[in-house]
């Protein structure tokens, strides 16, 4: 999957071709830079490094109704813990909180608070097969503004998986009406 990540790894969301690998190895030119993780503080125990580096070029989008301008793009990041479950739904709290390096410098965010999974108590119907889901954190979406001119850099609890999706705006503006 393009767009999975792993801690402490770089996700592109974009699959790179064959001739794109090749051309990486030509020689320093094309080599892809290695972020500075430096100033980011290291996890403690029992927490994990999500870092996720956003593509600066994404394809052209086939929808000519989407924006194509990077300003109004919008990602989501989206904590969540895999868990077994039947027909009853799953649910968990927590948020996330921003920090920054030094005064002025970049953020960072922190997944804090986190409570236990909890679920509902209904009568399943008999012989119903369990499934394993992805229980996102039950909070408001967390919406950061697209740049791809530094990495995101999220701390989360060891028990945690974290995921992220684009959102782009529609290019028409639609008025509003006065009252």
């Amino acid at each position: 999957m393009a767009h999975a990540l792993r801690p402490a790894a770089i996700a592109f969301g974009f699959p790179l071709a064959l001739p794109a690998l090749a051309w990486a190895w030509v020689g320093p030119a094309g080599a892809i830079p290695r972020l500075d993780l430096t100033p980011y503080p290291q996890p403690a125990a029992g927490e994990i490094r999500w870092v996720i580096q956003l593509p600066g070029v994404l394809p052209p989008t086939t929808d000519p109704r989407l924006s194509s301008s990077p300003s109004d793009w919008r990602v989501q990041l989206i904590a969540g813990r895999e868990a077994e479950t039947d027909c009853n739904q799953l649910a968990f709290g927590g948020r996330f909180k921003a920090e920054r390096l030094a005064p002025a410098g970049a953020p960072f965010y922190r997944v804090i608070a986190v409570g236990p999974l909890v679920s509902t108590r209904m009568a399943c119907p008999p012989g119903q097969a369990k499934r394993k889901v992805f229980v996102p954190m039950g909070s408001r979406p967390f919406v950061l503004p697209y740049d791809a001119s530094r990495p995101i850099v999220v701390v989360t609890p060891k028990d945690l998986q974290l995921r992220w999706r684009l959102w782009k705006a529609e290019r028409i503006q639609q008025p509003a009406q006065p009252l």
